[in-house]
């Protein structure tokens, strides 16, 4: 079984990345388990900063790696919080302190003009010289509502509101989170394009 590592640390990216590449026969490791020093995004924009972390982990762990940069884009913010979603809220901010963020920035928008996406940029480096890093990038369109519902997912998906099934994401069971989500599409597309590298 090829190992590949995870350029993360998030327990819950962790588990969505390695359930669906175990179809491949890749059993994905996070870089914790290596010890590697987290890269910083310095970046401004999703597919460099996944460049760079998945650089990263090769790098110190001479393996091949993924690396994911996603987050959340929203329209009447001028697509903000963006490369800066996990720490909309200052360094180190909990879910609950960028989602409090967030709603206190769209206080006066009103309804319909609450759109937002989630984007998803998965970036698969063979080492860390790579000249053709395999990418696959996807989105996933809803609505901020004005308070949290739900208590699954993490991030901002007690917030993000999906019009077509009438439900938060924090309230869709994982399966089907997995299946429509922005990360869940571009690891679809990752695993066609590895098909071919790995199988």
């Amino acid at each position: 079984m090829e190992e590949v590592v995870f350029a993360s640390n998030n327990a819950g990216k962790t588990r969505e990345v390695a359930a669906v590449l175990a179809e491949l026969g890749i059993r994905v490791v996070p870089q914790s388990e290596f010890n590697v020093t987290e890269a910083e995004e310095t970046a401004p924009t999703f597919v460099e900063n996944a460049l760079i972390k998945a650089r990263n982990a090769c790098r110190q762990t001479g393996r091949p790696a993924i690396a994911d940069d996603s987050g959340l884009e929203v329209d009447a913010l001028n697509g903000a919080p963006g490369v800066y979603s996990a720490r909309f809220a200052g360094p180190g901010a909990t879910d609950a302190a960028n989602n409090a963020r967030l709603l206190e920035a769209l206080a006066d928008v009103p309804d319909e003009r609450r759109t937002a996406r989630y984007q998803c940029v998965l970036v698969y480096m063979r080492h860390a010289a790579d000249p053709t890093p395999i990418i696959a990038q996807a989105s996933w369109e809803g609505r901020i509502l004005t308070a949290p519902r739900g208590s699954g997912g993490f991030g901002y998906d007690p917030l993000f509101w999906l019009p077509d099934r009438q439900q938060t994401v924090a309230e869709l069971d994982l399966a089907t989170k997995n299946r429509l989500s922005h990360r869940g599409q571009a690891l679809q597309q990752l695993l066609a394009k590895l098909r071919p590298v790995v199988g």
